[in-house]
């Protein structure tokens, strides 16, 4: 049976505007417990930004982070998928991308984020990665 991608991503993705603050941003992943959001310009996807992407692409920089925006940090054009894609197309742009996340995009609006986390629950939960993707984290 085909598996789409609806069935294991992670929906109502955390959005921000491109003029967000760096600092703003980082706030967000802390209180949201997140490691990624989405960059929109209205409901449109622009890009994402990932923890690490603040770190690399905007703090070493320099710079005030409470006034250097996300629009610097973020990926722009992403590869996305369909809520409809199944979980090999999924897999497929993860591999030919080399990413661990890919937003998931319906009539150009983001409406969710498929990970490598949740293939490995979905695909193998006993895997390492699927038995660490499923734990809670730290408070």
């Amino acid at each position: 049976m085909v598996q789409h991608v609806r069935d294991i991503m992670t929906g109502d993705p955390v959005t921000v505007e491109p003029q967000t603050s760096v600092a703003e941003v980082a706030r967000i992943m802390r209180d949201e417990d997140l490691g990624v959001v989405l960059v929109t310009d209205g409901d449109h996807l622009r890009g994402l930004v990932t923890d690490r992407d603040l770190v690399v692409r905007s703090v070493s920089k320099g710079g005030d982070p409470e006034r250097v925006t996300v629009a610097g940090a973020c990926s722009d054009e992403p590869v996305t998928v369909s809520p409809d894609d199944d979980l090999v197309q999924a897999v497929r742009l993860m591999r030919e991308h080399s990413v661990r996340r890919i937003p998931v995009v319906e009539h150009g609006h983001p409406v969710g984020i498929v990970s490598l986390g949740d293939l490995a629950m979905e695909r193998d939960p006993e895997s390492a990665l699927g038995d660490i993707s499923a734990a809670r984290p730290n408070a």
